[in-house]
């Protein structure tokens, strides 16, 4: 029987079993999505990326697709960090830029000479929205005081850089911490604003040198919280500098808090340029193994 080696990666994080695990098939040449499914479900992680070298075949030099363990998503941050630092530690790539070609579009990559990986998402937008902070706080377990004291000043919006999370800041960490969503509420309003999820933050951040800390909920994706997400940290940013949160000042790099109160902390780097949004942060291999494929029940060979 097939054989395919894969990966868990410990992305947004230089520890292992911290920051948000991902599975890494590195070589997925030939396998169905079919198969590609079954492999993610296997490894069990949020998603799974499995990746096909284009060489000179195109004018992308990878393709990638993400699985959750029951369907296909079009984009995953953490999943891209995960996989081009795997590529990196196991001296497959060098130091430099990749175009990476996703279901979204074609995805530039960085990897440092120190191993962090940077990747562009897509054009930020954001729109600003009305909310009923007495609904949105019974759905987050957060005190709706704590979400309106910020009200005047950050408004909550819809946010995407790829994929479009509801941003909301919440006045302290403390509340933030307290946050004791309900799933099917989380997932109504995922649904009225046509988002992934909702990603909460504060300033009050647990290390002076972090700008903010936030927790990602999106039980509408099954993910009831994500660890550290570099998708929704990437329109967290975007939606920063559309409302004016420094007051002219933005910070050439923000540096955001995520997975504390699930045990999984992890860092997410951001820098945005002139339209552009670029999200970075380490990873780390924590599992290495070969999974046995049982051939496939449909013929879906991956495309370049």
């Amino acid at each position: 029987m097939e054989t395919r080696r894969a990966l868990l990666v410990d992305a947004f994080t230089d520890q292992p079993l911290a920051g948000n695990v991902a599975g890494v098939v590195p070589d997925a040449a030939g396998l169905s999505a079919d198969q590609m499914g079954r492999i993610a479900a296997e490894l069990g992680a949020s998603e799974t990326a499995f990746l096909v070298d284009l060489g000179d075949r195109d004018r992308a030099d990878r393709r990638i697709r993400y699985f959750t363990p029951t369907t296909e998503v079009d984009l995953c941050g953490h999943a891209t960090v995960a996989s081009y630092a795997a590529l990196s530690a196991a001296g497959a790539i060098e130091p430099g830029e990749d175009l990476l070609r996703t279901n979204v579009g074609d995805l530039p990559i960085e990897v440092t000479e120190g191993g962090r990986v940077w990747m562009t998402q897509d054009a930020p937008s954001v729109e600003t929205v009305e909310v009923d902070y007495a609904r949105l706080g019974d759905a987050l377990g957060i005190d709706p005081a704590a979400l309106h004291d910020v009200g005047a000043d950050l408004p909550v919006a819809v946010a995407s850089t790829g994929l479009p999370f509801l941003i909301v800041p919440v006045n302290f960490l403390e509340r933030l911490g307290e946050a004791d969503p309900d799933e099917r509420a989380v997932e109504e309003l995922s649904e009225e604003y046509d988002v992934v999820g909702v990603y909460a933050f504060t300033f009050d951040a647990l290390d002076a040198e972090s700008t903010l800390h936030g927790r990602a909920f999106a039980p509408a994706a099954g993910i009831p919280e994500d660890p550290v997400t570099g998708t929704a940290s990437g329109a967290c940013a975007a939606y920063l500098r559309a409302v004016d949160a420094f007051e002219g000042s933005f910070p050439s790099t923000l540096r955001l808090e995520q997975g504390h109160f699930v045990d999984r902390p992890g860092l997410v780097y951001v820098r945005l340029g002139a339209g552009t949004v670029r999200v970075g942060g380490e990873a780390v291999v924590s599992f290495r193994g070969e999974l046995s494929v049982p051939p496939s029940t449909e013929d879906d060979i991956i495309e370049a």
